[in-house]
């Protein structure tokens, strides 16, 4: 049976230990072309997303792919103070290595808008795991580039399930609505995976000891990753796997369900902003609904652990 080809790809991304976990699963994915890193600012500011990219290809030794710095702010509002959900440094503290070079001095929508009108219509994926602010400046701005994407699959969002930053609004969204916005209602084709799927994937402790034990580097960093997840979660016997299902989702599509909704994103102000609401009036998306979250965690875990 022959392999199919690598799917060339981009990676949208603010790390973050989740996003860090699926960049790690991408690097280990052969499936996967990774033609460039895009940052964008999230639960912290732009220049340690940045770092944190780097670090990440350092350990994996991939600095041959390029890291390129995007939004350090949303689209027209100010942006969330840090969180520090995920540690001060971004990443729970685990120890990576720091990157022997700087990241491009092309902006990431610029790269991204050239590279795309480089390659074949449709033969890029973007995968996006923070906030959408690059996207929707690409949109916006170089409409003619946007289009050659071959599909875009996004963390984000909460359809039925309740939100993690209001009762309706997931992080990646509430952080820039408008962009959200933009993105949702630009007819790109584009694969939402929300809270309501990745709620779903779930790492154990024992999960997470068997990655740490692994003699394959990359399994056992992922195994650090989730468990600084665990730290402060007292009583809690597993953590959600938000942004890798984004990989598992372009890895195995059918372990996810997939339905077509018509959505509208809230750009107000107050706890909805970021909201998604099932609405006649909105555009239709790609919707992942449902999963099979041990068969994806299994994948997650065979991905990692290959030698």
């Amino acid at each position: 049976m022959t392999r199919a080809k690598p799917r060339l790809t981009v990676i949208d991304t603010d790390p973050g230990i989740d996003d860090a976990i699926g960049i790690l699963l991408a690097l280990a994915s052969p499936q996967f072309s990774i033609a460039g890193v895009t940052t964008v600012a999230g639960n912290i500011g732009i220049e340690a997303t940045t770092r944190n990219a780097g670090r990440l290809l350092a350990f994996a030794d991939r600095e041959d792919i390029p890291v390129f710095q995007g939004a350090s702010a949303p689209l027209s509002r100010t942006g969330p103070e840090p969180l520090n959900l995920h540690g001060e440094d971004g990443i729970g503290g685990v120890a990576l290595p720091d990157p022997a070079w700087l990241p491009e001095s092309q902006h990431a929508v610029e790269w991204l808008a050239n590279f795309l009108l480089e390659q074949p219509a449709g033969a890029v994926d973007v995968l996006a795991l923070g906030p959408l602010t690059n996207l929707a400046r690409l949109a916006l701005e170089r409409p003619e580039a946007a289009r050659r994407i071959g599909r875009i699959i996004a963390m984000g969002g909460a359809i039925h399930e309740h939100g993690n930053v209001g009762p309706r609004s997931e992080f990646n969204l509430w952080a820039d609505p408008e962009a959200a916005a933009v993105v949702v209602a630009s007819g790109l084709p584009l694969v939402l995976i929300p809270l309501d799927v990745t709620r779903r994937v779930r790492a154990t402790r024992e999960f997470v000891e068997t990655l740490a034990a692994n003699v394959n580097p990359m399994a056992a960093m992922v195994g650090s990753l989730i468990e600084s997840y665990f730290e402060g979660a007292a009583n809690r016997e597993s953590r959600p796997l938000h942004d890798p299902c984004v990989m598992l989702y372009a890895l195995a599509p059918e372990l996810f369900r997939i339905e077509e909704l018509r959505l509208s994103v809230d750009t107000g102000n107050g706890e909805a902003a970021g909201a998604l609401t099932i609405s006649p009036e909105g555009s239709l998306v790609q919707v992942a609904l449902g999963v099979d979250g041990p068969a994806a965690l299994d994948l997650l875990a065979r991905h990692l652990t290959a030698i």
